[in-house]
Formats: C-alpha cells, sequence, structure tokens
C-alpha cells in the first residue's frame, strides 16, 4: 500500500487522570505518524484564560462572553497540537498550575466551554491531513463518546486510584484524583465514561510498553491490510 492510498485514521483514547493517555498516546503518535490532540490541554488553556479574566465558574453570562471573544488556532510542535487563544499558546507551567487544576473540571462541565471546544477539536482533522499525517490520536475524556464516536480506533484506559494518585504525584501534579473522576463522571454533558464498543484497558499493572502494544497491534494490523 502506498502513502496515496493509505487510509487516513483516528484514534480516541479517554480515560481518567493520570490513567497512562498522554504517554501511550504521544507513542503512538510517533509509530504510526499520527498528529497527537491532547484535549486536556484545551481546557486547561481555557481554563487559564478565563481565570485570567476573572471569571468564574458559576458566573454563566461572563462565561458565554468570554467564550465568543476568544479566538482559537493550532500551532504544530513536532508531532503535538498545540491550541492558541488568540494566537497565544498558553504556557505548560500556567496550565498546570494550581489554580488551573482546582477549576479546570468545572469550567470543563460547562455546556458552553464544551460546545465551544467541539468543532475546533474536530477540526484538528483537517490540520492532520493538511500536514500529511496519516492521521491523528486524540485523548481525552469524551473523545471515543462525542468529538469522534465513529473513530477508527477506540480505547478507554483506567487505573485503581491509588496507583493513578501516585503516578500524578511523581509527575509533580497537586491535583485530587479522586475529586477530579467525580466531577467529570457527574457532569452533565458528556461525562466521563467507558464508549459502547471501545477497548477498556486497566493499566494498574502494565508498563507503558505494555500499554501501547495493546493498542498498537490492532492499529498496525489494520493500516498492513
Amino acid at each position: 500500500m502506498t502513502a496515496a492510498t493509505q487510509p487516513f485514521i483516528i484514534v480516541a483514547i479517554d480515560g481518567g487522570a493520570a490513567s497512562g493517555k498522554s504517554s501511550s498516546s504521544r507513542t503512538l503518535s510517533d509509530r504510526f505518524n499520527l498528529l497527537h490532540v491532547d484535549t486536556g490541554s484545551f481546557y486547561r488553556g481555557i481554563t487559564a484564560e478565563l481565570l485570567r479574566r476573572k471569571v468564574a465558574a458559576t458566573d454563566l453570562g461572563a462565561v458565554q462572553a468570554a467564550i465568543a471573544d476568544l479566538k482559537f488556532g493550532t500551532r504544530l510542535e513536532g508531532r503535538s497540537a498545540q491550541m492558541e487563544i488568540g494566537g497565544r499558546v498558553v504556557p505548560d507551567a500556567e496550565i498546570r498550575s494550581r489554580e488551573v487544576n482546582d477549576h479546570v473540571s468545572h469550567f470543563a462541565a460547562l455546556p458552553e466551554v464544551r460546545n465551544a471546544l467541539l468543532a475546533y477539536q474536530r477540526g484538528q482533522v483537517d490540520v492532520a491531513r493538511a500536514r500529511g499525517f496519516r492521521g491523528l490520536v486524540m485523548e481525552g475524556r469524551d473523545i471515543g463518546s462525542v468529538i469522534f464516536p465513529d473513530a477508527t480506533y477506540r480505547f478507554f484506559l483506567h487505573a485503581h486510584p491509588e496507583e493513578r494518585a501516585r503516578r500524578r504525584a511523581s509527575e509533580g501534579g497537586q491535583d485530587s484524583i479522586r475529586e477530579r473522576d467525580r466531577l467529570d463522571s457527574s457532569r452533565k454533558t458528556a461525562p466521563l465514561a467507558c464508549p459502547p464498543g471501545a477497548v477498556s484497558i486497566d493499566t494498574t499493572h502494565l508498563t507503558l510498553a505494555e500499554v501501547v502494544e495493546t493498542m498498537a497491534k490492532p492499529i498496525a494490523a489494520g493500516l498492513s491490510v
């Protein structure tokens, strides 16, 4: 199969915090030349911007006004898509701050915020195609259920909360795993859940290489057909 006839694939990876989404999706991106899209960083970027504007998640009018004023763009860093807000990529140190950690799930639960990002996230397909990628791998909490329910491959990663808390602490993270799970799973709009038909992978006792291989096998098999 030539490069011109290779199918464009979409890999959806969902799961809670520290379940292994980012590391595995980046590895798959490198292995199969896929555009890597971390939608969690999008919500963190918007949260950081709204907090900078002194907008509270409880003030829906202010949220709607601020969201309508935001201009989204995409900048590539290697194989990863970085979201621009008003031409600026919010620094990683800012989106990983304690303040953003404490507020991101509250903003992410708002339909106004999720709807504003829906078209932008789906538009990453066009970015991937335009830049010559074989496809894209998108990680988040509603990718296989809402953003790309017809994705070529859909995976849901999960692990024991204590193991995920240990991983997050080793990375220097400060957010509460159980509280994030509660907020993300109980929101009315696009709650965190394993999409019907997705491959569920318990990463608690697996190495990164084992997790990646579990997902890579069907992808490689499909690309070789």
